[in-house]
């Protein structure tokens, strides 16, 4: 980003100063803070707080919060190691000097050491668990004068003279790790067998020279090794170990979290894709609530997802919108072409029949019933016109509350005849608090009527049946609900889907704009029409109407 200075202009109200790049447009800051940047700052703050939420920043974080981590186990452990060595090197010397005080006292007494060590009773020099496992006493001439393994000890001979062991002839004796610092060569130059030598599992050895009145004497004290399978050093050489796969163990599962919290959303965006690309545009990918990239992705995601779905509204109401001008003006041009027509038509037979009718009775009669059969013809083709021209035209509503009852009755009223003709059963049932609803009480009642002809139709000619109209009170008292039930031969799975559509109609002599005319009513009310249906179970039409008027926008 290139580097923003101040500069100072002429104020169009109050002391204001500008910002500008080098070579862009000038901002005015707020009059609030007139010598700040403010908005520069507001800017850092926001890509500040994006870069904190950052997928890559936080796999940083955890990546240098590792490291951190692994550097300080190793300092802890190299500072433990440390101070367990220093305790061994005590333990080590507090067992060297209990070993050469040992040999000490035994070369001024008599006493052998394995009585000295009896009576002085030290944990260091415990056979069992003592650090000190043997002591040799050399005399002047290199001979094994006291040991604290009875083997090694001089025995008694027959002509009672004591037969010693000579230094060299010690065959397990480990390496003594100071000969090279003694002067004396029987010392400096004492080699063990070789497996003795590269056995170091055997313990070390220490050798110390005591100047007594019968000349150089030496103490030798074996320790006990440190390095078994379960010994300190062991044990303290694989404790790094274990808290180095200790710290990795810990590493790789923080990483797998990860790559598992960034490799779901990619694969709830796969799944997303292939639902969309099915066709589902009211899915929505769950992760856009993230504050890292995945989250953005996911928003941006379900933004085109809602893109689309607008998309597709848009393009249905369009295709409505063709399909309603193309029926627009094909109703127009019936009743232009054909309105009048029909009119001479109608005016023609009443004209005929008053005038032209026959003398004879019986010819009159059948002269009537012909033209009272034209002119119901006539009258089916104005209905089927009007019926265009009431889909096509937009909605003139005079809203007003209409008791849903009232209007109930009043289209059932007029399908009362017919269903008696046919022994079907009409009933109306009211719930006592259904609420008056804003609607125009002359749509609202052909609404109803045609739902009412359409039940008595799918019920006709079986002989029987039900047809009836149930309110209730819905949301509160803010909307009520209207069923109209009959008990017909119902819908098929295949058709219940389209019956709103327009022309589209199971009657062979159909125009299938019934329903569509119904849908379209209620759509200009601000309510809602669904149907369910069992073939051969009979049918239900819902409607639900808003009590108060809902303006659009």
């Amino acid at each position: 980003m290139r580097p923003f200075r101040t500069i100072t202009s002429e104020p169009t109200s109050g002391n204001k100063k500008f910002l500008r790049p080098p070579g862009d447009k000038a901002r005015t800051l707020c009059s609030d803070y007139p010598y700040q940047n403010s908005g520069l700052i507001f800017e850092k703050d926001v890509k500040a707080h994006n870069l904190f939420y950052s997928f890559r920043m936080r796999l940083l974080l955890v990546l240098a919060v590792l490291l951190i981590v692994t550097l300080f186990v190793q300092y802890y452990l190299n500072l433990r190691a440390e101070r367990n060595n220093a305790k061994i090197r005590e333990r080590q010397e507090q067992a060297l000097i209990a070993g050469v005080t040992l040999g000490v006292n035994s070369i001024s007494s008599t006493d052998r050491l394995i009585e000295l060590r009896r009576r002085t009773n030290n944990p260091l020099t415990d056979p069992l668990s003592g650090r000190v496992a043997n002591i040799f006493v050399i005399d002047n001439q290199w001979r094994v004068s006291d040991s604290l393994d009875e083997k090694y000890l001089p025995e008694i001979i027959a002509d009672g003279t004591l037969k010693y062991q000579r230094l060299q002839d010690i065959t397990t004796l480990p390496p003594i790790i100071n000969a090279a610092q003694l002067s004396d060569p029987q010392i400096k130059f004492l080699k063990p067998s070789q497996a003795i030598a590269e056995d170091v599992s055997q313990g070390e050895a220490h050798a110390f020279p005591v100047e007594t009145d019968r000349g150089r004497w030496y103490v030798i004290v074996v320790l006990k090794s440190d390095r078994g399978p379960t010994s300190v050093l062991n044990r303290q050489a694989l404790r790094p170990l274990v808290y180095t796969l200790a710290v990795l163990l810990v590493a790789t599962f923080i990483a797998g979290l990860l790559v598992w919290r960034f490799t779901r959303p990619i694969k709830d965006l796969s799944d997303a894709a292939r639902r969309v690309a099915a066709g589902d545009l009211y899915f929505r990918v769950p992760d856009a609530a993230r504050r890292d990239e995945m989250g953005q992705l996911a928003s941006r995601f379900n933004e085109m997802i809602a893109g689309l779905g607008r998309a597709r509204q848009l393009e249905a109401q369009l295709h409505q919108a063709e399909q309603s001008a193309v029926v627009g003006r094909l109703a127009s041009a019936i009743a232009h072409e054909i309105r009048n027509p029909l009119n001479y038509i109608n005016l023609t037979l009443d004209h005929v029949r008053t005038a032209l009718a026959p003398e004879d009775p019986q010819k009159r009669e059948t002269f009537n019933r012909l033209a009272d059969q034209l002119k119901a013809e006539v009258a089916r083709i104005n209905t089927r016109i009007s019926e265009f021209l009431n889909y096509t035209r937009p909605g003139k509503l005079e809203l007003r509350e209409v008791d849903l009852r009232a209007a109930a009755e009043d289209a059932l009223r007029l399908v009362e005849v017919q269903a008696a003709e046919n022994n079907i059963k009409v009933s109306i049932e009211a719930d006592k608090d259904v609420p008056h609803v804003m609607a125009d009480a002359e749509s609202l009642r052909s609404v109803f009527t045609n739902l009412l002809i359409n039940g008595l139709q799918a019920i006709d000619g079986e002989g029987g049946g039900e047809l009836s109209v149930r309110l209730y009170s819905e949301q509160l008292g803010r909307a009520a609900r209207v069923e109209i039930a009959d008990t017909g031969h119902g819908i098929s799975p295949e058709d219940i889907s389209q019956v709103f559509e327009p022309y589209f109609s199971t009657k062979e002599t159909g125009t299938g704009l019934g329903l569509a005319i119904v849908k379209k009513a209620v759509d200009d009310h601000g309510g809602t029409i669904s149907v369910k249906s069992k073939q051969g179970g009979g049918t239900t039409f819902i409607i639900t109407l808003p009590t108060e008027r809902r303006d659009e926008g």
